[in-house]
């Protein structure tokens, strides 16, 4: 199965490809080259992350330390960076990433296949929400948080995400709508998390955490979806004992 489910991300990414391909042949050859080193980039993140679940999922564990322990440190620099400024809204910040990072190393120690089904379903709405809507997306619907973000992307990203949750589904063996529901909790933490990043970066005044993952940013530009998308299956593993 997992091979299978491998042959299916190949897909995707081929899929992928073409889009950012029809995305960016008109564009500047800077910003084109840009876009093709996220891409890139973000293929062996993902299939780091997709192996390091399914041949040792205790390295994906230690993976999950670090990258919590890295965002806390990007946390700390930005408010550092700004003189100390806004420090009520720090502290607030530090106590709901300390909650989700809470959250994210649980879900790190939960059930393989659960843990595989979750980071395909986020890996997928991400970049289909990124390709969809830079295809189609028009209407902004978070323009002084985060301008990027588009109806169209949101819907886009989030069709094909549920679509691919129902081809995943014997990872899980649970009912449709217990799938769906999962699934559709995944995706809503995971915009939540994105934007509450973005949100913590506009209030610092800066584009990116810093440029630790070439055409991507830091850890919390790449990670922060994937940190409270987790966060929400581990509180949901708990109440529905999946």
């Amino acid at each position: 199965m997992i091979w299978n489910i491998y042959l299916i991300i190949l897909t995707y990414f081929l899929l992928g490809g073409i889009g950012f391909y029809l995305i960016n042949r008109k564009k500047d050859p800077l910003v084109a080259r840009k876009s093709y080193t996220k891409f890139i980039v973000y293929f062996f993140i993902v299939n780091g992350l997709f192996f390091s679940i399914t041949i040792e999922p205790v390295v994906f564990r230690y993976l999950a330390m670090v990258i919590t322990g890295v965002g806390m440190v990007e946390l700390i620099r930005l408010f550092k960076i700004s003189g100390y400024s806004r420090k009520s809204f720090f502290a607030t910040s530090v106590v709901i990433f300390i909650l989700l990072a809470l959250g994210f190393c649980f879900f790190a120690t939960l059930n393989k296949n659960l843990i595989l089904f979750t980071f395909l379903v986020l890996s997928i709405f991400d970049a289909f929400s990124q390709i969809t809507g830079q295809l189609w997306g028009k209407k902004k619907i978070l323009p002084h948080i985060s301008p990027n973000k588009t109806l169209g992307g949101l819907v886009g990203g989030a069709c094909v995400a549920l679509a691919s949750a129902l081809l995943l589904r014997k990872l899980l063996g649970v009912s449709p709508v217990s799938l769906l529901f999962l699934s559709a909790g995944i995706i809503l933490f995971a915009f939540l998390g994105d934007v509450a990043a973005s949100y913590y970066k506009r209030k610092y005044e800066v584009k990116n955490f810093n440029d630790l993952i070439p055409g991507h940013g830091g850890f919390l530009d790449r990670f922060d979806s994937l940190i409270a998308g987790g966060a929400w299956v581990a509180l949901y593993s708990q109440l529905a004992d999946i």
